[in-house]
């Protein structure tokens, strides 16, 4: 970011900031790590061993999901591996939640423990069964997993016909065409040739920037309908632009009933993908506003959150980005713009030390409005780091690159205050963070915090929040097609007051999760009532639901609602 620029986003930022501190007097906001507790015993490794190859400092996801419908959420873990002597010594890892809470890991017997140089996970029902499928993103050949139904999955990719063996970070499953069954976005990153490292301003050894490598073109695959795809990523205009894409999130920007794509590019103007309806898309960024900054500056984009900050029933996007630089919050406007109101938001200025990955928006006290978890963890080494020969090479590897998480509470509006408290481990524990991902852990209604760490154990943080209000959970099912209604939305009025959440796996950095909307009703007793726009564009009303419970829309056994052309 240009000096002048980054002065003016400091200066405001910091004014803004003094009038909206949160208030911290009378409500506990920890969230407590409840990892040794759980069980989770997971170990990252991506093969640090002194090259300072690019793969290793990326990090990976993960994904939350109920993988054996028993009703509650089970964890994925992704993992590297070797990148240097092309094997892996480790494995992906599945662990099943145990009615105690604790967790197992029951990878092996899941038949879910890829040892490949893992990235990122996508989840989705692909032949509408009722179970939630699995695909797996890595350095080299990808994996697309097919649940069978009885706590096993399937390696399907080769007669899926699922052709990846590049370096693909991010995926999303949407339906592109209407037809009822999910397609698959493949995001990719560089190519990672030569092997190489580079040296920071000091002359000093350290990972590369990947500008310093070619960027490569995302694939995009027709679901058949048959348990294969077709790759479709040159006929739609897709793969015939060449990025380094590390963040994908799939839904329906313009308002037309068909799924976009955004995509979140390191170091390159950003790319919206609109769907045309013809199996092509128009890249359209630039035309709404987030490509660039609000300077007109490009940003190192790693992670993405879709959702309604500023409680206007639009959906808005916030974009975690490289230290020096700010994370950017791209508001909607309704007009087909979406425009940086990170300045005003409060969320300029904690982040301008930070480097961003993963990133959530969730209602994290229930009052209504969103808040936001992000995952911190340098790709730069810590100002006069040097090695220090008395320590091990992942010792070094933490002190260069480990920073605490973020944690912000809404304050209305949109508005932001830092929520970071001494008393609070998920701001406190320093670690390497990349993929973060929040979901009803312990299914007592509210939302806790999973985080991935980079050559460090995963940390579950459960919610503690001492003052939270009342909730909702619901899960959208259409009968037939596009089970979990992907891309469809859900809005709910409380009082006088709107909320929408959209119905979406991808979230964050390398990461998805269950497609179940939660919402935070505050001190009200119900949600008066509740509108679902299906992924057609058809529109039902649900009666009143009272709170904190879990309820399943089933498409059809609402009330039809006329919607005006």
């Amino acid at each position: 970011m240009p000096i002048k620029a980054f002065s003016l986003v400091l200066c405001l930022s910091l004014f803004l900031n003094a009038c909206q501190k949160g208030d911290s007097s009378t409500t506990d906001h920890r969230f407590e790590d409840i990892t040794l507790e759980a069980r989770l015993n997971f170990q990252h490794t991506s093969g640090v061993e002194g090259r300072y190859l690019l793969p290793e400092i990326m990090g990976s996801g993960g994904a939350l999901f109920d993988y054996d419908n028993d009703g509650d959420l089970d964890i994925y873990l992704v993992n590297g591996g070797k990148l240097a002597a092309n094997q892996s010594d480790t494995a992906n890892k599945l662990f099943q939640r145990n009615a105690d809470g604790s967790y197992q890991d029951v990878s092996t017997v899941a038949g879910l423990d890829d040892a490949g140089f893992g990235m990122g996970s996508a989840l989705g029902d692909i032949d509408n069964d009722g179970d939630l499928d699995i695909y797996v993103s890595n350095v080299g050949k990808d994996r697309l997993y097919l649940n069978n139904g009885d706590a096993s999955f399937s390696d399907i990719s080769e007669e899926a016909g699922i052709q990846g063996h590049g370096w693909s970070s991010s995926a999303t499953f949407c339906d592109i065409d209407d037809d009822g069954f999910l397609d698959l976005y493949v995001a990719t990153y560089v190519t990672q040739e030569p092997l190489q490292a580079c040296a920071d301003e000091t002359g000093n050894i350290d990972y590369c920037a990947p500008n310093a490598f070619r960027g490569e073109s995302d694939r995009l695959y027709r679901n058949n309908g048959d348990g294969t795809f077709t790759f479709i990523g040159r006929k739609s205009g897709i793969s015939q632009k060449n990025n380094n894409a590390l963040g994908v999130v799939c839904f329906d920007f313009n308002g037309d009933h068909r799924d976009d794509f955004f995509v979140a590019n390191d170091g390159e103007p950003n790319y919206l993908w609109i769907n045309k309806g013809d199996g092509t898309f128009d890249e359209r960024a630039v035309a709404y506003g987030a490509a660039v900054n609000l300077f007109g500056d490009t940003e190192a984009s790693m992670g993405i959150a879709l959702g309604d900050v500023n409680a206007d029933q639009r959906l808005d996007l916030l974009l975690t980005h490289l230290d020096e630089e700010t994370n950017t919050l791209y508001l909607s406007t309704g007009d087909r713009v979406l425009t940086d109101a990170t300045i005003q938001s409060g969320l300029g200025v904690p982040s301008i030390p930070e480097t961003g990955f993963g990133v959530s928006l969730f209602d994290a006290n229930q009052d209504g409005v969103l808040d936001v978890a992000i995952g911190n963890g340098r790709v730069r080494k810590q100002p006069g780091s040097a090695p220090d020969p008395g320590s091990g090479i992942l010792d070094q590897f933490h002190d260069d690159y480990a920073e605490p998480n973020r944690l912000m509470v809404n304050v209305g509006n949109g508005k932001f205050a830092d929520w970071c408290t001494v008393s609070n481990p998920f701001c406190t524990d320093l670690h390497v963070s990349r993929g973060l991902l929040t979901g009803d852990i312990d299914a007592d209604g509210d939302l806790d915090i999973l985080v991935m760490n980079s050559n460090g154990p995963a940390r579950l943080y459960r919610n503690a929040i001492s003052d939270k209000g009342g909730w909702l959970k619901l899960r959208l099912l259409d009968p037939t097609l596009n089970r979990d209604a992907i891309g469809a939305h859900v809005r709910i009025k409380v009082g006088d007051a709107w909320q929408v959440r959209p119905v979406i796996h991808s979230d964050g950095y390398l990461s998805s999760r269950d497609a179940v909307v939660h919402f935070g009703l505050g001190s009200a007793l119900a949600a008066d009532e509740i509108v679902v726009t299906w992924p057609r564009g058809e529109r039902e009303r649900f009666p009143p639901l009272m709170r904190n419970q879990m309820v399943v829309l089933l498409k059809g056994q609402g009330t039809a609602v006329e919607v005006a052309n």
